[in-house]
């Protein structure tokens, strides 16, 4: 938190500010995040490992090199409108809040009830809402669970933190300027750079690709029953709707599963479907997406059963074909015609 005063007015000319601000405020229909993530394991009195990373949502946007204490930019857009000097110094306060954050961890251990092997996990960053506010938030947690978190200028305990939390907010609020940077973190230096490296990767954050979309059956889920699936790849940016449909009504029971990365930046689902297998008809999936103009794509449970058909049908002439031809072979090699 020591750099933030330097960070205070690094960023943009607030007409300019403002201008992106109501540019993405209305680009981003999603709530969008900037958090930077601090994780530290202490597997004994004198052995931490600490990982600094920052994220935009679920994209990595930075790394953090343990070995040279260097922040690695991991898209070409990441460093926002920062300049040299000003990485540096960023550098250098990441390097001491690794080293002292540990320290004070250390010394009040015992204090705090933490037992050797734990984990501290601290998350600082803003959130852009669809309505173009801009929210800070700042959390403190051991194990997992939250302890703390940062509100009103002051530190407050979590419902399920206990007493070990009260003790904690009442040490961390004794520094009054640690808040006040913390406060300023938050309210002025975060939101800045949120919008920097939104309008710097703006080009490759609101590129519209397109998915492609298929369908599967998975195991059997049971006697006379199956599983449908309805893949969809390939689409940026991430916000999408996938469902199961008979006619205008969405099927109940349909799961979803995460929406997990490709290689390329873009991103995969998958939606079952658990049905009587007598109950198939009429069945199809329907996908929205931001890429297709209002276009959806709509894939019908019929179609796919009768192109599987065809295919079996085409397998099954084949090998007769191969059959009798091995036949024929073996038939003129056994028996060839007199010269």
């Amino acid at each position: 938190f020591l750099a933030a005063t330097f960070l205070h007015s690094l960023f943009l000319p607030m007409p300019f500010l403002l201008l992106i601000f109501c540019s993405f405020a209305t680009a981003f229909q999603e709530k969008i995040s900037f958090k930077m993530i601090h994780t530290a394991s202490f597997y004994n009195d004198s052995w931490v490992k600490i990982q600094n990373s920052a994220w935009l949502d679920d994209l990595q946007t930075h790394g953090w090199d343990t070995n040279s204490g260097r922040i690695i930019f991991l898209r070409p857009w990441s460093k926002g409108n920062l300049r040299k000097e000003e990485i540096k110094e960023l550098e250098e306060f990441f390097r001491g809040f690794s080293v002292v954050m540990p320290q004070e961890i250390h010394k009040f251990a015992s204090q705090w009830k933490f037992k050797y092997p734990f984990e501290i996990q601290v998350t600082l960053g803003c959130e852009l809402n669809r309505g173009g506010a801009i929210v800070g938030f700042h959390q403190f947690a051991y194990q997992g669970s939250d302890l703390l978190y940062f509100q009103n200028n002051s530190w407050l305990p979590s419902a399920k933190g206990g007493t070990r939390a009260q003790d904690m907010s009442r040490l961390f609020n004794q520094n009054h300027a640690m808040k006040e940077t913390v406060q300023r973190m938050l309210s002025d230096t975060c939101p800045r750079f949120l919008l920097s490296i939104l309008d710097a990767g703006k080009a490759d954050l609101q590129r519209q690709v397109k998915p492609e979309a298929w369908l599967s059956t998975g195991s059997n889920p049971g006697p006379d029953r199956q599983m449908l699936v309805c893949h969809v790849s390939g689409f940026h940016p991430k916000p999408i709707w996938v469902k199961w449909m008979r006619g205008e009504q969405v099927q109940q029971g349909t799961q979803q599963s995460d929406i997990l990365p490709n290689a390329d930046g873009t991103w995969y689902l998958q939606v079952f479907l658990d049905v009587e297998a007598t109950e198939t008809s009429g069945l199809y999936c329907r996908v929205r997406h931001s890429s297709l103009g209002g276009q959806d794509i709509l894939l019908y449970l019929e179609h796919h059963q009768g192109s599987v058909g065809w295919i079996i049908l085409a397998v099954m002439v084949s090998l007769v074909l191969l059959t009798a031809l091995a036949f024929w072979l073996r038939k003129r090699c056994l028996f060839p015609h007199p010269p």
